[in-house]
């Protein structure tokens, strides 16, 4: 997770995430959309990038959840790209 708020105006953070394949990243973005409507009661603004599930980018306003097929994360370099903002605490949630 990536804070991105000082750098960019649209969002204050980044969160990049990757699977290893089409039904992995599928499961993933269907899993984050799950958890966080039924724990925090919240929807993503806008999703794109469904058609063919190599990036899936999922707008919930303050942060901005990038999901890639591991080909394409190597491929865009998000990673490099924002080398510059500062990494975020992750904590991770009791299920």
């Amino acid at each position: 997770m990536l804070e991105v708020g000082d750098i960019i105006a649209i969002t204050e953070h980044f969160v990049i995430a990757s699977g290893s394949n089409t039904p992995q990243v599928r499961s993933i973005v269907e899993e984050i959309e799950r958890v966080l409507e039924e724990r925090e009661d919240v929807a993503p603004i806008s999703v794109e990038g469904t058609d063919d599930y190599s990036w899936v980018l999922m707008d919930y306003g303050d942060f901005v959840v990038h999901v890639f097929r591991d080909d394409t994360r190597t491929y865009y370099d998000l990673d490099r790209l924002w080398s510059d903002a500062p990494r975020a605490e992750w904590a991770t949630a009791e299920v």
